[in-house]
């Protein structure tokens, strides 16, 4: 990707300026990505996206003047871009209110850089990702939650969907799984989003562990 039309747009949003600069100077070194900007506070993280053209927000939580929840919450209302939640915080009441404030992914700040970037892409490509420790929060949450997911409303295909989702496979691993295409796939998720009432994938995939809707 040598133009930056055809780069991955971020901008980095966290109070922090040794975060900030390490994580510009690591994704400015990878040709697929172009960071927009960076801000220190959730209302320079909102102006920046209000700007520009920004495809990945990498969101910190706790930043002076507006915090990251609710910087997330007017990014996501305006579809300014796609928030990643990056924080030391791993805290399910935390990931409830990012995802119902619009975000498409949460992280922790532990991960390697070519991790990051890859969660980046996944998401880009319309993958939401989730912090493996909060998954399994939210599993072990389940164990205590029965019969709040109906699914008399789906079909047996989109219930085999539902639940390959929740396993954490991608659009193409489920296509592989279950022998449809991508195509296929990705129609079955728009009608079970559109039956669920959500609008998006991890809120689907809470909804199916624990039987609780988060709405954005």
């Amino acid at each position: 990707m040598d133009d930056i039309k055809d780069k991955i747009r971020i901008v980095i949003a966290d109070d922090s300026d040794f975060v900030r600069d390490g994580l510009r100077i690591i994704l400015g070194m990878d040709e697929d990505f172009h960071v927009v900007g960076c801000a220190k506070n959730g209302i320079e993280a909102v102006e920046l996206c209000s700007k520009n053209k920004v495809d990945i927000i990498l969101m910190d939580i706790q930043m002076p003047d507006k915090d990251g929840i609710e910087a997330t919450k007017e990014i996501a209302k305006k579809h300014l871009g796609k928030v990643l939640i990056l924080t030391t915080f791993d805290d399910y009441e935390l990931v409830e209110k990012a995802i119902q404030n619009g975000a498409k992914g949460y992280l922790i700040k532990n991960h390697t850089p070519e991790k990051l970037k890859q969660m980046i892409k996944s998401l880009y490509n319309g993958v939401n990702v989730l912090e493996e420790s909060i998954f399994e929060k939210i599993t072990q949450k389940a164990n205590n939650v029965s019969g709040n997911f109906d699914d008399s409303i789906y079909t047996k295909r989109e219930l085999e969907i539902v639940k390959a989702m929740a396993e954490g496979l991608s659009n193409k691993d489920i296509s592989l799984k279950l022998f449809i295409s991508e195509g296929t796939v990705k129609n079955h998720i728009s009608t079970i989003l559109g039956k669920s009432n959500l609008a998006h994938r991890t809120q689907l995939v809470i909804y199916y562990l624990t039987g609780k809707k988060v709405i954005t």
